[in-house]
């Protein structure tokens, strides 16, 4: 199977509903319009790609499991060794567990929260898409994961680290995550 089929399935698995080809779309497409901000484009976009390839809800892995995947392929490739590390270490920080550094992975990480600033519906559509991936979690503890997260989002200076989705989705994500919070129990 060539690579892009193999991607391609596993963003149609079935227990995504939120990490699937609608969201890989969404960020190709913010992508387009941010190109021009990336050091490397072409790794910042093979990143994308790959962010989510390897995505089970239960696992706390995905983007390491991405990330290798990324690199077998890369390597496969005779892709320069520079490049392979810049790549798995965009993937990386989509776990969004420290801000951004480089202007590429300010763009990278950007592109992969571009939701947050999406407009009314399509935030709903997402946060329903992402409790259907934790269908599993009692709603008690989802609510109370789920308000952990959005607030780590609200507590930061800015959610975006770029000026183009500061000054595009910033308001709009506040305002989507406060009234995503006052539903939560």
């Amino acid at each position: 199977m060539h690579q892009f089929e193999a991607l391609a399935v596993r963003y149609e698995e079935p227990h995504r509903h939120y990490h699937t080809a609608q969201h890989l779309g969404e960020c190709l497409m913010h992508f387009d319009n941010v190109r021009t901000l990336c050091e490397y484009p072409a790794e910042v976009e093979l990143a994308l790609w790959f962010h989510d390839a390897v995505y089970e809800p239960r696992a706390k892995d995905n983007e390491e499991k991405s990330a290798a995947w990324a690199l077998r392929v890369m390597r496969e490739s005779a892709i320069a060794a520079g490049a392979c590390q810049r790549v798995r270490e965009l993937i990386m920080k989509t776990c969004h567990d420290a801000l951004p550094d480089t202007p590429d992975e300010q763009a990278l990480v950007d592109i992969d929260l571009s939701i947050l600033g999406a407009d009314a519906a399509r935030f709903d559509e997402y946060e329903n898409q992402v409790r259907a991936e934790y269908g599993w979690v009692p709603q008690f503890l989802f609510n109370r994961t789920r308000r952990k997260i959005l607030e780590s989002f609200l507590a930061r200076p800015s959610i975006y680290s770029t000026a183009y989705f500061r000054s595009r989705l910033e308001k709009k994500a506040r305002e989507n995550l406060a009234r995503s919070l006052s539903v939560l129990n």
